[in-house]
């Protein structure tokens, strides 16, 4: 089997280390493509107003001056001599839950395989402040990742979908399961923007989402790291509102 590797952390971050010893588990045909910076908050972006640029840094490794969404076309279209099996996105250091799916690099470069027709799966360690500080942060993606991972090859995806996976931030041992569950939703009125100034005496403002209020509905994603599972969540690219046809077809009819 053929694995493609990518992220959103870049392509020297921890969690990719981590995904690549999960990815060895299964084969030995691995290959990297991952952004040369960090591109968290990229969502599915394309660079188109500046080139890209492929730096190599290693047997079958390599970085791209870009978003994620550049890093995977590239993978697919200039680095591979063939297309993967799989592609898996993360360890992403940090939470993709919820309608935070919409902003996450690590999500869409997964969601960028999936439109070319191939099993994607991203993967994101959810942290606290103590988990984070303590010796291995990606301890319940290491341990945990490859018993994910497994049965999801056996499982056939529908078209255009793919798979989102968060870790929650607990040691291995105390994770109680795997929960397979629908995606949750914030409260965004919750969320933060910063406002300084620097050394210059201008004004800039920073985004910030820690503040934001989880809504634990239950079967949720949010609701399953809240109470210490592992979240797996299907997600599909058709966002079409299907109840909304007939009303809206009906209004322009009139």
């Amino acid at each position: 089997m053929r694995i493609l590797l990518t992220n959103d952390d870049g392509i020297h971050a921890p969690g990719l280390e981590v995904l690549e010893e999960l990815a060895r588990q299964f084969s030995d045909d691995i290959w990297v493509c991952a952004p040369s910076e960090e591109q968290s908050g990229a969502g599915h972006s394309l660079t188109l107003n500046q080139p890209v640029r492929l730096q190599q840094f290693g047997e079958r490794r390599y970085a791209v001056t870009g978003t994620p969404t550049d890093s995977v076309m590239m993978a697919l279209r200039e680095v591979m001599d063939g297309p993967p099996d799989l592609i898996l996105s993360g360890v992403n250091r940090g939470a993709n839950l919820g309608d935070d799916i919409t902003y996450s690099g690590t999500v869409s470069a997964a969601i960028e395989g999936a439109l070319a027709g191939i099993r994607s799966i991203a993967l994101s360690q959810v942290y606290s402040r103590e988990s984070m500080e303590s010796a291995d942060a990606f301890a319940a993606a290491r341990q945990w990742g490859a018993k994910v991972i497994k049965p999801l090859l056996d499982v056939q995806f529908a078209e255009r979908t793919l798979i989102n996976v968060n870790f929650p931030p607990l040691e291995a041992d105390a994770i109680k399961g795997i929960r397979v569950v629908r995606q949750g939703f914030h409260d965004y009125s919750r969320g933060s923007i910063v406002e300084g100034r620097d050394p210059r005496g201008s004004r800039y403002f920073w985004f910030g989402l820690h503040a934001i209020e989880h809504t634990l509905d239950h079967g949720t994603d949010l609701e399953a790291i809240d109470d210490g599972y592992i979240a797996v969540t299907p997600l599909q690219l058709d966002l079409t509102h299907y109840s909304s046809l007939d009303i809206l077809a009906g209004k322009f009819a009139e």
